[in-house]
């Protein structure tokens, strides 16, 4: 477990630099979740360290894997100075214990909601989970290990959320890249959705 989140971390430094906060959330019966800070211009960036200790398990197996099965950590970027961002640590440590909570796999598509807002203000609840790959590279770990993926959240409204669970995540990023919406926003509205 730590020799992964080790290099996790140093993947983490090599392609955000160095963080200049950390912060640590233990909930009762679950690892540390750490959430990293990393200044990039006028955007922050908020990545969790630990989701990916050990692999998630699918929800309808019999046995857990302590070693193959997906393994991922979560990075969330918004503009810096518009909100108290900086108050999502705990939000995003719960959304990064999740498959040692609930027994879920968190891939690309889903939807995940902590039933509160991501920091005072938000006018998001929710975070849509978009495709790794691009902000940070898949870390490939030794076989039988399944490579971490990062996976970049992107704020929901409860309009959007909702909206996605009937016409699905494709065509809710489709609306957005149409109307040309900031995803790193802290305080956008909802796009329009008809």
């Amino acid at each position: 477990m730590g020799e992964v989140l080790a290099l996790v971390e140093a993947r983490l430094r090599s392609a955000l630099g160095e963080p200049d906060a950390r912060a640590a959330v233990t909930f009762l019966g679950t690892d540390r979740i750490e959430v990293l800070r990393f200044i990039d211009g006028d955007v922050v960036r908020y990545a969790t360290l630990g989701m990916s200790a050990y692999p998630m398990t699918d929800p309808t197996a019999a046995l857990a894997d302590p070693v193959k099965g997906p393994r991922a950590e979560l990075v969330l970027s918004v503009r810096a100075g518009l909100a108290d961002t900086d108050k999502v640590l705990r939000p995003l440590a719960v959304l990064a214990s999740t498959p040692q909570v609930e027994g879920v796999v968190v891939a690309a598509g889903a939807s995940l909601d902590v039933g509160e807002p991501l920091w005072p203000g938000a006018p998001f609840s929710s975070v849509l989970v978009a495709e790794p790959g691009g902000l940070v590279e898949d870390l490939d770990l030794d076989d039988p290990m399944d490579p971490v993926r990062f996976l970049p959240l992107l704020p929901m409204t409860s309009n959007e959320a909702a909206w996605k669970r009937v016409h699905g995540a494709d065509a809710l990023q489709e609306r957005w890249l149409t109307n040309g919406t900031d995803l790193r926003d802290p305080l956008r509205r909802s796009v329009t959705l008809d």
